[in-house]
């Protein structure tokens, strides 16, 4: 019968139907493509920067990581598609779920990335195995992600708001004044310190004017960036 499915016999059909997998993928998942194309400036990238075994592995497992998400992605909404073709809440939370899991395969990729390129970043009289990440600017990365997942966790705990608009506290002035904290730890001068703290108040009061926040959400955003920040650059700096 025509368009009929059948199991594949052996390795080499098995294997087949997983390429026509990734294939389909390719062909009709804009984002899937975008990463395949991404990958591959990554590897010609990588050839000219002339990296080492070791910083190779980390990005080609950052590429992987990505890829393998966004198939997995996929194959649940082509799942959900099928088994509920009309909208259902449960459906969406599936799709929304799945798509979250690629946004957090991105960010470890690039967290992935950075560790790989770091030696481009940094002197060369930094002990990458040691103090590394102790450095301003590896605690200032670190002090932001916590920030960001302290800032999820209230949210879902208030439930109200979206990620990126309203809700109890702030996730922009959470960053906006974590980063400026951590200016005041890097060798950079008292204007660029004042200068950041000066964005971080802006980014803060345009959340206010916009309507997004109330003050009260302002304020806990910017307390809970400063307090994480200056925590954790005392305590390991």
């Amino acid at each position: 019968m025509k368009g009929q499915w059948t199991k594949p016999s052996g390795f080499i059909g098995s294997l087949n139907c997983a390429i026509e997998g990734i294939l389909w993928a390719a062909k009709t998942q804009r984002h899937m493509l975008f990463h395949l194309l991404a990958a591959i400036l990554v590897l010609v990238g990588a050839m000219f920067l002339r990296l080492t075994l070791h910083e190779f592995a980390l990005l080609a497992l950052a590429m992987t990581l990505v890829l393998f998400a966004e198939l997995v992605n996929t194959a649940i909404e082509v799942t959900v598609d099928l088994v509920s073709p009309e909208f259902n809440p449960l459906a969406q939370r599936a799709k929304d779920v799945a798509a979250g899991a690629v946004l957090l395969a991105s960010v470890g990729a690039m967290v992935l990335g950075y560790l790989a390129l770091s030696r481009f970043f940094f002197v060369a009289e930094v002990d990458v195995t040691h103090d590394f990440m102790r450095t301003t600017g590896n605690i200032a990365i670190i002090s932001i992600v916590i920030v960001v997942l302290l800032v999820i966790l209230a949210k879902a705990r208030v439930g109200r708001g979206t990620p990126l608009h309203g809700g109890m506290p702030s996730g922009h002035a959470g960053v906006a004044f974590s980063i400026a904290t951590s200016v005041a730890f890097a060798e950079v001068g008292l204007l660029v310190i004042l200068l950041a703290w000066f964005l971080a108040v802006m980014v803060a009061q345009s959340r206010v004017l916009l309507g997004v926040h109330t003050f009260r959400e302002i304020a806990a955003g910017s307390l809970l960036g400063v307090l994480t920040t200056l925590g954790m650059q005392l305590a390991f700096h």
